[in-house]
């Protein structure tokens, strides 16, 4: 593996309809490909609007099984097709009343790796989410890809510094936050809270972030989607703040031995003293 890897990210608007979101998003990955990618990650739920602006049960027929359901097979093929690494955050039914906030994270030979599923879910205005997600049981799974070591966390997840640092504990070298973020609620945080993560674990992290407002409430999803690496500096340009951008970015994964030699901040770690924070 090259310690220097071409990742993409992308963002988008929400056309209307599951069948030409999907088609964006395929086409999303030939472009990625094209541009020398070797893995791409979606925003969250990314085949559907966001629908946790309202509570409607109508919305529970977007979720579909993972891997066995006819997204990810789509994908697996155009993964092996153009050999790239794909993070695919989805609506999930493990079985009828069990739905997840999800990440399937397909290989770049078609193989499917395994699948997060967000751990905190938020139930406030505009993001109703506990209407929809039962809370994740999966832990903090780190995925050996073609590229390297990913870690996925999603969205709200981002606020909880918890799961970032159990990401970096399991060897993460790329977390992928796929997020849908309202420009009137979280824009303070959205340059904040990720690069910090970056600098306190040590890794590259990939934000991503859906654009526009949509008709089922008033959240104007702000874009701005990025890589950052284990500084806390910006890979390349932040992404528009109300386009479609196909985000692609070269990261050196040689800065994360150069990063930890110099900070050594697992090392460093007192574990023995954070009973406090395993508390109810």
């Amino acid at each position: 593996m090259s310690p220097v890897i071409r990742a993409a990210i992308f963002q988008t608007a929400w056309t209307g309809d599951k069948e030409s979101m999907i088609q964006v998003h395929e086409q999303a990955v030939r472009d990625a490909a094209a541009q020398g990618a070797q893995v791409l990650c979606f925003q969250e739920l990314f085949y559907g609007p966001y629908f946790c602006q309202v509570q409607d049960p109508e919305f529970y027929a977007y979720a579909e099984a993972v891997p066995d359901g006819p997204v990810v097979r789509r994908f697996q093929e155009l993964a092996r097709e153009h050999h790239i690494v794909l993070v695919l955050p989805m609506y999930e039914e493990e079985q009828p009343g069990v739905l997840y906030n999800t990440a399937a994270v397909i290989d770049a030979d078609g193989s499917y790796l395994g699948k997060y599923r967000k751990t905190h879910i938020p139930q406030v205005k505009g993001f109703w989410e506990k209407f929809y997600f039962r809370p994740g049981n999966s832990g903090w799974p780190v995925f050996d890809t073609a590229v390297g070591r990913i870690g996925v966390y999603i969205c709200y997840d981002r606020h909880f510094p918890e799961g970032w640092r159990a990401l970096g504990l399991e060897g993460a070298q790329i977390v992928f936050n796929p997020s849908a973020t309202s420009r009137g609620l979280s824009r303070y945080l959205w340059q904040l809270e990720q690069p910090a993560a970056a600098v306190a674990n040590e890794y590259f992290v990939g934000a991503i972030n859906r654009v526009g407002v949509e008709e089922y409430g008033d959240n104007d999803f702000y874009g701005t989607s990025y890589f950052v690496d284990p500084e806390g500096q910006f890979v390349g340009e932040v992404a528009d703040d109300k386009a479609p951008e196909l985000v692609v970015r070269d990261l050196d994964l040689a800065k994360l031995r150069e990063v930890r030699d110099r900070w050594q901040f697992y090392r460093d770690r007192a574990p023995q003293a954070y009973e406090p924070l395993t508390r109810p």
